[in-house]
């Protein structure tokens, strides 16, 4: 077997790319809640400016570029984790209706 190690570069500008956008991002989230005082039209833009920026900074690095972008294989996985996920979540609620029912009507009212 081969132990080759694979690494992954990152420039510089692309470190600095993504600083922008965790800075601006940041930037965003604080000056909304810094301008209350203000309408809702200015602090909503405030916010909408700071994460346009933050997404086309993000964008413009190469590590933004690899996770918009995921392959097929890794979309399809991602969509059955979901699914998975999804389908548990409601036989648990499911079951946890159905256990409430019981013990509310049949156990404490007795109306069944």
């Amino acid at each position: 077997m081969s132990n080759q190690s694979v690494q992954t570069v990152t420039t510089s500008a692309d470190k600095a790319k993504l600083a922008v956008a965790i800075t601006a991002l940041f930037a965003g989230l604080i000056g909304f809640y810094l301008l209350a005082g203000q309408t809702t039209l200015i602090r909503a833009s405030v916010l909408i400016g700071g994460l346009l920026v933050a997404g086309g900074a993000a964008w413009t690095s190469a590590l933004g570029q690899s996770f918009v972008g995921p392959s097929r294989k890794e979309a399809m996985q991602i969509t059955g984790v979901v699914f998975g996920f999804v389908f548990v979540m409601a036989l648990f609620l499911w079951g946890t209706d159905k256990l409430l029912e019981v013990v509310l009507y049949d156990l404490i009212l007795g109306w069944r």
